[in-house]
């Protein structure tokens, strides 16, 4: 196998496993969304949709802070976030260090 066709292989590799990763993290939340209206049994909900968000959210921000470890800048970048926007989202779920 030629260098050439190793790295094409190996990107390819990549890109199926990029691939899978969302579609674990797809069938998490559906799990989760699915148990949870479940538990409801029959009783009525509103504002689902702000607590789901909520759930998902705040441990995704904490997740993504720790992998940049608290870098706002390269967090916002990864999230696709304006950095202001990132800064209201941790004060909202108090996420922000006393540094910060």
């Amino acid at each position: 196998m030629s260098e050439l066709e190793a790295q094409a292989g190996t990107t390819v590799n990549a890109a199926s496993e990029e691939r899978q990763q969302p579609e674990r993290l797809h069938s998490a939340v559906d799990r989760a969304v699915r148990d949870y209206l479940a538990a409801l049994d029959g009783q009525s909900t509103t504002d689902f949709y702000n607590l789901v968000l909520a759930e998902v959210e705040a441990p995704l921000l904490r997740a993504v802070m720790d992998h940049t470890r608290n870098n706002q800048t390269l967090a916002s970048q990864m999230l696709g976030l304006n950095r202001g926007t990132l800064r209201k989202k941790l004060k909202q779920y108090q996420l922000l260090s006393d540094k910060s």
